[in-house]
């Protein structure tokens, strides 16, 4: 059979031969032993967490790594999952325990000079350089590490296949066998996988929900920041992100990124701060809009850090509503920081970047804005509108330009001037009273 009945694709069937040799059936007895207990009967057994020595890491994982914890993080090669496990094996290493890093993409020299360039130096930092499974779980035996890094599980294969490493009876055997592998031993371990064109995880996607946490390490290599987002996690909230900074050290975590988000440069128009929430964060980033007239037969789209789509229906909701035109207009937005912007409630603050860089006005000073665009123009609440306002007094702001709905019985900050608006026109209304920066476009 050629084509494969479910999705329809050609030449994506392989053969996939399972070890029968070795394999022994489990008796009796053994199953007649295991019974199912009330929950009054199970034993009450509090999570222990290992801080990882990063903050932004143990924040993705719901508090720090958990004994027995599996975690796969994915990534576009080159981003730094490498760099950032050597880096948590060293911190992990350097109050005593015994932490293992396996690599089968490098060799051990390669992992010295990345080490000796990172500063890691601890004693109780163990390195193999191997590809075998059987030699790996041998190793993990003998050592009985605290810790364990695979880098990465595309590389690892088993004797008892005759696949090359990367296919995927190879992917799904050997990621089972190190999860129970370190189930059994109470182990955190950490899988490397790799991604393919698309950005989505290489291999079966069995392998996704038999790991404990899913992360995916995002980024852009124009810019130094990288985010870690949290996919799945048995152990804590979903969603979750932490934010690193790629550097000539490696890999450093941000502690205040809303302050390297939002700029330092002069008001202009087209720029607009919005409060985005990532995971339970708020984070200030700076929104960019240029709309300019096009010099081609169709004008173009362009959006970085934010949903192409979205950006359309706004232009639509804008045309509509407000009457504004821009169909011999180029629209281009950017997300400061490379930033991949998902919340909803950057829609008011992308909305008034466009209007601001078409009108060539400028939004007022020390203003931030959040809240989600309906079809018919309305400004709709989001969640979490108390902590996205206490993060704009944080900063020094002086006024949130926000839904309506939410300005009703929230607390916030004396200092704080709260602008509610119902509809987009309300908010672009704010544009008025600002200092024009040029020529207003008709």
């Amino acid at each position: 059979m050629g084509k494969c009945p479910d999705c329809n694709e050609w030449n994506t069937l392989v053969e996939e031969i399972l070890p029968a040799k070795g394999a022994k059936k489990q008796s009796t007895s053994s199953l007649s032993s295991n019974k199912p207990l009330s929950l009054d009967e199970l034993p009450v057994d509090q999570e222990m967490r290992i801080t990882s020595g990063y903050r932004e890491l143990d924040r993705v994982l719901g508090g720090g790594l958990v004994k027995g914890g599996v975690v796969l993080i994915g990534g576009p090669p080159g981003i730094g999952k490498s760099t950032l496990l050597l880096q948590v094996s060293g911190k992990l290493a350097e109050p005593g325990l015994n932490a293992l890093y396996i690599s089968g993409e490098e060799s051990l020299s390669q992992i010295k000079m990345r080490a000796g360039r990172l500063g890691i130096s601890a004693q109780t930092l163990k390195i193999l350089s191997e590809s075998s499974l059987e030699t790996i779980q041998n190793v993990i035996e003998q050592e009985k590490p605290g810790f364990v890094v695979v880098d990465s599980i595309q590389t690892v294969f088993s004797s008892d296949f005759e696949s090359l490493p990367g296919h995927i009876g190879q992917v799904r055997y050997c990621g089972h066998t190190l999860t129970s592998l370190a189930k059994e031993k109470q182990i955190p371990l950490f899988l490397v996988g790799q991604v393919t064109k698309d950005g989505s995880l290489a291999g079966p996607r069995v392998l996704e929900h038999l790991v404990d946490c899913l992360l995916l390490f995002e980024g852009d290599d124009q810019h130094v920041y990288r985010l870690l987002r949290t996919a799945k996690n048995r152990f804590g909230s979903t969603n979750e992100v932490g934010i690193f900074e790629m550097g000539s050290q490696g890999v450093t975590e941000v502690q205040n990124p809303s302050a390297h988000l939002i700029g330092t440069g002069q008001p202009a128009s087209g720029s607009c701060i919005a409060v985005s929430l990532e995971g339970t964060r708020p984070l200030l980033v700076e929104i960019q809009a240029l709309v300019t007239p096009s010099s081609w037969g169709t004008p173009q789209r362009n959006a970085t850090g934010f949903d192409p789509r979205r950006l359309a229906m706004l232009l639509a909701v804008l045309e509509k509503r407000l009457g504004l035109h821009f169909g011999s207009q180029d629209v281009f937005i950017n997300a400061a920081g490379g930033l991949r912007l998902i919340d909803p409630g950057v829609d008011l603050a992308v909305a008034l970047a466009i209007v601001s860089s078409l009108k060539d006005q400028n939004l007022p000073p020390k203003t931030a804005v959040f809240g989600e665009i309906g079809l018919s123009g309305e400004v709709r609440g989001v969640t979490q509108s108390a902590q996205r306002i206490s993060e704009v007094s944080r900063l020094g702001f002086d006024a949130v330009i926000l839904p309506a709905d939410t300005t009703k019985g929230i607390k916030h900050p004396e200092k704080i001037k709260l602008v509610g608006a119902a509809k987009v026109r309300d908010a672009v209304e704010q544009l008025s009273g600002s200092k024009k920066s040029g020529g207003s476009c008709p």
